[in-house]
């Protein structure tokens, strides 16, 4: 027999005892082989891990220096270090369960937690119970940390405008039955925020209400009169804030002396940074901005300090990072709303358009695309509240993309 007969033989006897093998199971009862498909969107969530780790670096990094100054002359090296650990111990442990909950009970329970949001905005302006830090009362002390409600609306805000755009699918083309409640809870809400006052938040919210109000399928002209009256709100606000005038012509002149040295301080120190770490950086803890030149460098500011030490490349990264878990989100929603899903989509959409539109802020802020404004870089940045929150968002999302595959799998949920 010549080699090619031997290697067909083989062939067909292989083949013959595959189908053998299947025959024999099926007949003896054995269950066939699961498919391959992964459960949740494992990359997803790496990706979500890989920002929460490096951001443990770098709050490291760009707070170890604080001790040195008076204001923080009672904390050690590591308090901020300990702090964020313990914000991303909670923050995946609230994930893991939020993971657990069925998408229909978030549906279920989405106006309701709005509520709570909104309770919790007005109690954190009560006196003494609210806490203030520069000027801003945002916080409720909790003992072990402290709580940020306008972080809770942002998620709540998600999950309600999904939640009443399912629900008013019909009148999404009219005026009072389709826009004005939404456009009116939304209104109520910002004016709690400027209470704070944090404008930053307001922004975010008010576009994640209104990315989800046009994803969801509101009139086009609508849509455009909403998005002008936004914009001339927001002039308005800025037209009657001396200060926040201050910080709009700072930003357009931010090397002016009076600017450098005032309202424009944190962008001019911001842009050093980025200067100084040039293509690849100057090494991970050799920021010399972070010493007192920049503030909030942990926070607000931590690309600043990002862009300083690993340079051009590092921001790079962080940048096509976000863009991949932002594009991963609204496909996992665009998946969704293939299987009829439309609450399930819309809210991993507006998870992407929160996500999305912070980091893009931020960013703008730090490299002086933007006036500057106080919103932290989402996963990265130090914050409690707001880690806690990213981390139940993205479980969310999770939450749908594992319940998208049990369904094409032929499963129900």
């Amino acid at each position: 027999m010549s080699e090619s007969q031997v290697k067909r033989s083989g062939f067909i006897g292989a083949t013959i005892g595959n189908a053998w093998g299947g025959l024999r199971d099926a007949v003896s009862g054995v269950k066939p082989t699961r498919s391959r498909m992964m459960e949740y969107d494992q990359p997803l969530l790496w990706v979500a891990i890989v920002l929460l780790t490096f951001g443990l670096v770098m709050v490291y990094s760009a707070s170890i220096a604080l001790p040195d100054s008076p204001r923080y002359a009672n904390y050690r090296e590591v308090h901020f270090l300990t702090r964020h650990a313990f914000a991303l111990f909670v923050g995946l442990s609230m994930g893991l369960v939020a993971f657990q909950i069925p998408v229909k009970v978030w549906d279920k329970y989405a106006p309701k937690l709005f509520l709570i949001a909104l309770a919790l905005l007005v109690i954190v302006l009560v006196p003494f119970v609210g806490k203030g830090v520069n000027g801003a009362r945002r916080w409720i002390p909790l003992g072990v940390m402290n709580f940020q409600p306008s972080e809770l609306m942002k998620l709540a805000v998600v999950l309600y405008a999904a939640n009443y755009t399912v629900r008013k699918q019909e009148w999404m083309q009219t005026v009072a039955k389709g826009f004005l409640p939404m456009g009116v809870a939304v209104v109520v809400v910002g004016m709690l925020l400027l209470l704070e006052p944090d404008m930053g938040a307001f922004l975010v919210i008010a576009a994640v209400a209104m990315g989800i109000l046009f994803l969801g399928g509101i009139n086009g002209k609508l849509f455009a009169g909403l998005v002008g009256v936004a914009v001339g709100a927001f002039g308005l606000l800025i037209t009657a804030s001396p200060w926040r005038r201050e910080r709009i012509f700072a930003y357009l002149n931010p090397w002016e002396e009076s600017n450098a040295l005032g309202k424009a301080y944190q962008l001019t120190h911001s842009l050093i940074a980025f200067g100084r770490g040039e293509w690849t950086g100057v090494g991970l803890g050799g920021s010399i901005e972070k010493l007192h030149y920049l503030p909030e460098a942990h926070t607000d500011f931590i690309l600043a300090v990002i862009g300083e030490e690993f340079g051009f490349i590092g921001v790079l990264v962080m940048i096509v990072l976000f863009y991949w878990l932002v594009r991963r989100c609204f496909n996992i929603g665009r998946t969704a709303l293939q299987l009829d899903r439309t609450f399930a989509g819309l809210v991993a959409k507006g998870m992407g358009v929160w996500i999305g539109w912070q980091t893009f802020i931020n960013m703008g802020v730090n490299l002086g695309l933007l006036p500057t404004k106080g919103l932290t870089l989402p996963l990265v940045s130090y914050g409690g509240s707001g880690i806690l929150m990213n981390c139940v968002a993205l479980a969310i999302v999770l939450r749908i993309d594992y319940e998208n595959r049990v369904l094409m799998r032929g499963g129900k949920v």
